[in-house]
């Protein structure tokens, strides 16, 4: 499974079972208002809600508020073509022959890894932009994290930012990489770490 190890409630399930079978029949994501109508709600509170949980738990990825941005992460592409270098500077001879695959899965697999959709420009300076999906691997011990670490945390009353992790004489400081922004500054006790930084997935 490429989720991470927390588990769905009866809601939530029955919500991403409905969506899975949505997109398999018409290849796109469906409405809040189809959403709605599906779970029998009046409301789109309630969708939002579990559309929320599903992106924290690593099963959706989702832009809030704009439902059409949708996709199941198990339906992300497993491999990828390495079809040699590309120069940044001056020309080098171009691809003939493919001789490996760049293989997400198995990154994905092994490190239980999560993806968050990203909200705001925040961290706009480490090349992360609005509406980019992040690759996440789950910490286990957030006193072994190095600073300057890329983060997803979650925050009482703020909810789930992710920056740059800095630990300073008892205290983090989440920093943003936007001089726009001010640093966070939290006692141990009110961040929870969720993950740290591996990919950055990007459509053009």
């Amino acid at each position: 499974m490429l989720h991470s190890s927390d588990k769905l409630t009866e809601a939530q399930n029955e919500l991403y079972t409905w969506i899975k079978e949505y997109i398999s029949n018409f290849q796109h994501s469906p409405s809040i208002r189809q959403m709605m109508q599906a779970m029998g709600l009046k409301s789109p509170a309630p969708i939002q809600s579990r559309l929320k949980h599903l992106q924290e738990k690593g099963y959706i990825s989702w832009q809030e508020g704009k439902a059409r941005t949708l996709q199941l992460i198990d339906e992300m592409i497993e491999g990828v073509p390495v079809m040699g270098s590309v120069a940044a500077g001056g020309l080098i001879e171009t691809f003939s022959d493919v001789n490996e695959n760049l293989d997400f899965s198995e990154v994905i697999k092994k490190k239980d890894v999560f993806a968050l959709t990203v909200n705001g420009d925040s961290m706009i300076d480490a090349c992360i932009a609005d509406g980019d999906m992040v690759l996440m691997e789950p910490i286990k011990d957030s006193l072994s994290l190095r600073n300057g670490t890329i983060v997803s945390a979650l925050v009482p009353g703020l909810g789930t930012t992710l920056k740059y992790f800095i630990k300073k004489n008892n205290k983090i400081f989440l920093e943003a990489a936007n001089t726009n922004y001010e640093p966070i500054e939290l006692n141990l006790d009110e961040v929870v770490i969720q993950g740290k930084l591996l990919a950055v997935w990007r459509k053009i």
